[in-house]
């Protein structure tokens, strides 16, 4: 496989969606490819807002009648609180480089703790309300404490009004510049839930906006009822962090019954939240808390909800709204239950409606022009059994009339591709003859269907992937070993030894067949190398390379030339359910347990961009045709497209009502099919980002889809131990995607996805 000269962009650049939550730290990134970040001005300052008493948000104590402390006071009472901080945690090179930045000498800092500003900070005796304030301060400074170590450029800022920021830069730099910021942490999460309302009147706010949405009108019940499931989770969550544990359970106990049946693995992870306790740390919770719900309502429901919740003064919901909850208005007429079943389901609501609007080259790459002369042993043949030889076209080279170049395709270097080798041209030239004599597949003409079984495999078979010209099929087992089979009457061999290669004639013809050890031939290789299950197996296009993916947390690249472990690729941290190859080689990328994808290059052991967004597992991973675009699926019940160019995410599909399982692209790159654990099958148009339909007939989870190579069917194979073939053509023809449908998403889908069902 052609290697390529190491690119400035290798280093991983990554772009988190605001929607997101906290994704994982990425890697440093180049000054090139820094502009992935936005730089923040100079007087930015993150706010930290961890509280003493390990997270808990202190209650304000009602200090002593005297004069205001002017703001030059707290600048200065802030100041000695970090230097202090400092100095307690042995952090002596920070503490003298805040300090001369400050121009604030030892004796001075002594000066202001003695002082009554700065005793009543530092917890000497000068009133309760000091002593409180000084607490609370330096329970921030400890939040950021690892933002200041080895005098980095860090900014801290209290989230208590009049403070000031304070902000320690490197020596010779002064002012701002990029702000380091700190992940969100529990405490800071957990302390948004502050009290705002009476305990015992929250089934009352919350039975009484029920009975207001479900005595409105039809056309806005159906919006409105969108309201229930995220408001009923954030006032849970409240009632349990603020230690109102009986009344906690009781709302639960009420409401619970009443939400969407596709939430009720969600709501069985909140049950078990029963204490504040039990709050921190846990990821559902984190979760939902930093990324808001995004609702899309009409403007007109949207209008009914705020008149119904001013008139009632109910602040309590009204609050969780403001606070908790993204809403999409749109004008234009609400829409449907069936509309809105179809795209609610995942784990932080529905996608913004601009996250799908950026402008994605779905398109083909033009092929390139290549000088390979047909051979004639068609008409060779016609002419032993006696015919006359039929005039043959003149023709000089397959792929010199090149296809017209696709409006909707990329640039043809917006990223950079591997050369073809000889070999990979030889591989078109007979890709391109039997697509010539290939029979139309259609309604009328079924494709014959080959199955495979693995003898002896004690359920111990966890991922299988075959070559695009049938001749070897690999498995992944629980056992750690991945193993290779051919299917052809050609048995796997390896590449003789150094020593005996030394003695080929490297100019003969066959020169290939003479490389091979004849006495490795056997029909099943086994690769050891992994410690853990492999949970996903993929050949590279060339036939030359194997993808593996363990839950030891690597990703494996093998030899199918000598049948040994090339590279092991770290990089994940947790188990790594996916990988795949790109449809040119070269690339390839992962998803695991991290919540995370990751592009990599073979030659290079870091990879080259970290796709950060999901909530949840990211359990499947597609190259698009034309291997500009990644499309990954989750367990938050999302699917998002994502640009390889500058790691940015395009598209989140939102709609399956469980975890994502498989995905497909179509051959001309326009659509994407994908299956979950809710056993549907849905199709959706990339260009315009819409659900454009719905294949219904599975009962279990959907684990494989697969278009034909002319696009005409869609394979999908399930849990419920069948494989089912959908007409593809009929289900994309005559799509509604106007500018309307696209603005608002008033989608519509066939209602008998049965029509579309071959076998």
């Amino acid at each position: 496989m052609a290697a390529l000269p190491e690119e400035p962009a290798e280093v991983a650049a990554v772009k988190p969606d605001p929607e997101a939550g906290t994704p994982p730290q990425p890697p440093a990134a180049p000054p090139a490819a820094a502009a992935a970040a936005p730089a923040a001005p100079p007087a930015a300052a993150v706010e930290v807002e961890a509280a003493g008493n390990g997270g808990e948000a202190a209650a304000p104590k009602q200090a002593a009648p005297g004069p205001a402390a002017s703001p030059a006071a707290l600048d200065r009472q802030t100041l000695v609180a970090v230097l202090q901080f400092l100095r307690r945690s042995n952090l002596r090179e920070s503490e003298e480089i805040l300090r001369r930045e400050a121009r604030l000498l030892g004796d001075d800092l002594g000066a202001a703790a003695l002082s009554p500003a700065g005793a009543g900070l530092l917890g000497a005796p000068g009133g309760d309300a000091d002593s409180a304030g000084g607490e609370a301060l330096l329970g921030r400074v400890t939040a950021a404490a690892a933002i200041a170590i080895g005098g980095s450029v860090a900014t801290v800022a209290s989230s208590s009004p009049g403070v000031a920021a304070v902000a320690s830069v490197p020596p010779g730099k002064v002012g701002g510049g990029v702000v380091v910021e700190d992940q969100p942490d529990v405490s800071a999460v957990l302390s948004a839930y502050n009290q705002q309302g009476d305990p015992t009147l929250y089934e009352e706010y919350y039975s009484g906006l029920k009975h207001f949405i479900e005595c409105s009108l039809d056309c806005h019940r159906a919006e409105l009822s969108q309201l229930f499931y995220p408001l009923f989770v954030h006032m849970y969550l409240e009632l349990v962090y603020n230690q109102h544990e009986s009344e906690a359970k009781s709302f639960f106990e009420r409401f619970h019954g009443d939400q969407e049946c596709y939430y009720q693995d969600d709501l069985r992870v909140l049950s078990s939240l029963t204490k504040k306790e039990h709050m921190k740390g846990n990821e559902t919770m984190l979760d939902f808390r930093t990324s808001k719900f995004v609702l899309r309502i009409s403007r007109d429901s949207y209008q009914l909800l705020k008149r119904h919740l001013q008139e009632k003064q109910n602040n309590q919901i009204w609050n969780i709204v403001q606070e908790h909850l993204y809403i999409d208005i749109f004008d234009g007429m609400p829409r449907s239950k069936q509309q809105i079943d179809a795209m609610v389901g995942s784990l932080a609501g529905e996608a913004k409606r601009e996250a799908n609007k950026a402008k994605v080259f779905f398109g083909l790459l033009k092929e390139p022009e290549f000088d390979v002369p047909l051979d004639d042993e068609d008409e060779e043949g016609e002419n032993e059994e006696g015919k006359p030889k039929k005039k043959k076209p003149k023709k000089d080279s397959v792929g010199s009339k090149s296809k017209k170049q696709d409006p909707n395709a990329p640039p043809q270097n917006r990223i950079p591709l591997p050369e073809l080798k000889d070999s990979d041209k030889l591989d078109k030239v007979m890709n391109m003859k039997e697509a010539a004599r290939r029979v139309r597949l259609g309604p009328e003409c079924l494709p014959s269907i080959c199955f495979y079984t693995f003898l002896n495999a004690y359920q111990g078979l966890t991922a299988v992937d075959i070559t695009d010209d049938s001749s070897m099929i690999v498995g992944g087992f629980a056992d750690s070993t991945v193993r290779v089979w051919s299917v052809t009457p050609k048995k796997l061999r390896s590449v003789k030894t150094a020593a005996d290669l030394s003695l080929i004639d490297k100019e003969s013809d066959d020169v290939l067949e003479r490389i091979m050890d004849e006495k490795t031939a056997s029909e099943l290789k086994i690769l050891y190398g992994h410690s853990g299950p492999v949970y996903g197996t993929s050949f590279s296009p060339d036939r030359n390379y194997l993808l593996s993916c363990s839950e030891d947390g690597t990703v494996r690249l093998w030899s199918l030339q000598t049948f040994t472990c090339l590279v092991g690729y770290k990089g994940h941290n947790y188990p790594v359910w996916d990988t795949q190859f790109s449809p040119y080689g070269y690339y390839f990328v992962s998803g695991g347990h991290d919540r995370v994808a990751r592009l990599w290059a073979t030659d290079h052991y870091q990879p080259l961009r970290i796709f950060a967004g999901h909530l949840a597992d990211v359990t499947c991973t597609r190259f698009h045709p034309n291997s500009n675009y990644i499309a990954t699926g989750s367990a938050d019940r999302t699917i998002r497209l994502w640009d390889v160019l500058n790691g940015n995410c395009v598209r989140i599909f939102t709609g399956h009502k469980g975890p994502i399982h498989s995905l497909a692209f179509s051959p001309n790159g326009r659509f994407l099919a994908t299956g979950a654990t809710d056993g549907r099958v849905l199709l959706w148009d990339i260009g315009h980002g819409l659900m454009v339909g719905e294949l219904k007939g599975h009962t279990d989870t959907i684990y494989a889809l697969r278009f034909s190579r002319d696009g005409e069917i869609l394979a999908s194979g399930s849990m419920d131990n069948t494989v089912r073939l959908w007409d593809a053509v009929k289900a994309f023809e005559d799509l509604e995607t106007d500018d309307f449908t696209t603005a608002t998403g008033h989608i519509n889908l066939p209602e008998n996805s049965q029509d579309l069902l071959l076998v």
